[in-house]
């Protein structure tokens, strides 16, 4: 069984609609996926309608966090998206990244880039608009050759020139959110050296008390050795370790499926959620 837990569509900062990714998914052999856009649950129902046969769908989420002053991010899985406080805090992490790319944007044209709002905003399309779609609009502008070249101190990396911080939950308080919310959570990508997403063993130990179920091990942006330690590091605090690909489409070259969860691990979060199971295609009715 081939699992990918960790995926973006065009309703966050993936390229492709819910329904293509689902499709790809399958094309690429995968038989569980879960789809976790940043702070948004609104492809779920587009995924899950538009499932082939063949593919379980895990409705999930990248929720925005902040651990002293960095940016922390949890998958939330298998959580009822109508719990009132939760939800809340959903839309006000939501509006607040429409507060916070408009003033990167008037950062960047202070600056001289010529990019704006309606550029970005169409490029998001979706609700949640990311500084991923800045950099897409600042390729369109001519003003850096590459995305990756946009997420540098010169530009919106973190501390950048044109960064601007936005509301985000303290993680601990995410747990709970989710758990109550009858969902499990899964840190991602603690090891991401590359993009500044590295957080200590003790972090991720006073989560594991908070209730997280998981950590994201097998990650691209991993490295064996990091994968190794995080991988005891599971073991040692009972949690599952998880393996995802993080696409989002054309921007990380369509790699669904590139890295895959156990399927011990998988089941044992399944086995923790209590706010709705994963969700398979629908069969024709003369089939029932």
């Amino acid at each position: 069984m081939r699992i990918d837990l960790h995926c973006h569509s065009d309703v966050s900062d993936g390229t492709r609609p819910p329904a293509e990714v689902v499709r790809l998914a399958r094309a690429k052999g995968l038989d569980v996926l879960a789809l976790t856009d940043h702070d948004s649950v609104a492809g779920w129902d587009e995924a899950a309608a538009a499932l082939p046969e063949g593919l379980t769908f895990v409705p999930g989420i990248e929720l925005s966090c902040r651990h002293e002053g960095r940016s922390l991010h949890l998958l939330g899985y298998l959580f009822d998206p109508g719990e009132p406080e939760l939800a809340a805090e959903l839309a006000r992490i939501r509006d607040d990244r429409i507060v916070r790319a408009r003033a990167m944007v008037d950062r960047l044209r202070e600056l001289g880039v010529d990019v704006t709002w309606d550029a970005v905003r169409a490029l998001a399309g979706g609700e949640a608009v990311g500084r991923p779609h800045i950099a897409r609009a600042m390729v369109e502008a001519g003003a850096v050759r590459t995305v990756d070249e946009a997420f540098t101190a010169r530009w919106i990396a973190q501390g950048g020139r044109a960064y601007a911080d936005r509301y985000a939950l303290d993680p601990e308080r995410a747990v709970g959110l989710v758990r109550a919310a009858g969902g499990v959570c899964v840190l991602a990508h603690p090891r991401a050296r590359r993009r500044g997403y590295v957080f200590a063993d003790e972090v991720i130990e006073r989560l594991a008390g908070a209730g997280l179920a998981g950590i994201e091990v097998d990650h691209p942006d991993h490295s064996p050795e990091d994968r190794a330690h995080l991988r005891r590091l599971a073991a040692a605090l009972g949690l599952a370790a998880t393996g995802s690909s993080d696409d989002h489409g054309a921007l990380t070259g369509d790699r669904l499926g590139a890295e895959t969860t156990d399927p011990d691990a998988y089941r044992a979060l399944v086995a923790g959620a209590a706010g709705g199971g994963p969700r398979v295609p629908e069969r024709p009715r003369e089939a029932r």
